[in-house]
């Protein structure tokens, strides 16, 4: 559901996927759950034919995809390796999303939200300061809807997405919401482990309330303080959600490493 919650955040082409890109997916979510190790090779083209019941063309075009995100690389007369995580375009939409698709990694979870901590806050201010009526308009909008969805996970989650893509546009600042997809990303991966419960929505909206206050009265420190405010909160919870159970082993069976 979260993949594919993603690329509806991002508004992403509607038409489906071509087999090439099919393919990329399915090895590029295997990567990055760790089925093919850093510095592995994966199967050849041959094997990689039989395995999708698709043709060598399509296995080079899907494995081309891969490279230019910097998840594989071709050498001729080695194969087709696994790069390092390094080197990955972690910011590239499709490894955003693969990232869904696997159990979180609290590492990567607590980096994405270090992302957001250094970003939304300003962008709470800038949408306050630079924002039109309507951007604030839809900002509120957003922040109604999720009231109004307190009672169900998805749908609260997709008004909180909402909530912040609202702000990021709202700060105008082309270079900023272009990094919106780290936002997805986090909210998407975080709620997995902070909303199981869904009456526990109901407790971010206070923290939502004052950011959207703050933007409305145009009140740029004030709406920095308050995004402060609700993504420590957001911190607080996550780190509560990841050392939950007995010898710091989160749900997943992945053991905590700080």
């Amino acid at each position: 559901m979260n993949e594919m919650l993603y690329y509806d955040l991002k508004d992403a082409n509607g038409v489906a996927p071509g087999l090439a890109m099919q393919v990329s997916r399915e090895l590029g979510r295997r990567i990055v759950a760790g089925h093919y190790k850093e510095d592995a090779l994966i199967e050849d083209e041959g094997k990689l034919s039989q395995r999708f019941g698709v043709s060598k063309s399509v296995i080079r075009e899907g494995v081309k995809l891969l490279v230019s995100k910097g998840l594989l690389e071709v050498k001729r007369g080695s194969g087709t390796r696994v790069r390092r995580r390094a080197s990955w375009a972690l910011l590239d939409d499709d490894v955003l999303a693969w990232h869904l698709s696997v159990d979180p990694k609290p590492a990567f979870l607590r980096q994405l939200l270090d992302m957001r901590q250094m970003m939304e806050p300003k962008a709470a201010g800038w949408a306050a300061q630079h924002g039109t009526d309507a951007q604030h308009a839809d900002i509120e909008a957003a922040q109604i809807r999720m009231e109004d969805e307190s009672h169900s996970i998805e749908d609260f989650v997709v008004a909180d997405a909402l909530f912040h893509r609202a702000i990021l546009r709202a700060a105008n600042n082309e270079i900023l919401l272009s990094m919106e997809g780290v936002i997805f990303s986090a909210l998407l991966s975080s709620i997995r482990l902070t909303n199981r419960d869904p009456r526990e929505n109901a407790s971010s909206i206070p923290f939502h309330r004052k950011v959207l206050d703050a933007i409305k009265a145009r009140d740029y420190t004030l709406a920095e303080k308050m995004m402060n405010d609700h993504l420590s909160d957001t911190s607080q919870r996550l780190e509560s959600a990841l050392g939950e159970t007995e010898g710091g082993v989160i749900s997943n069976g992945e053991s905590r490493t700080d």
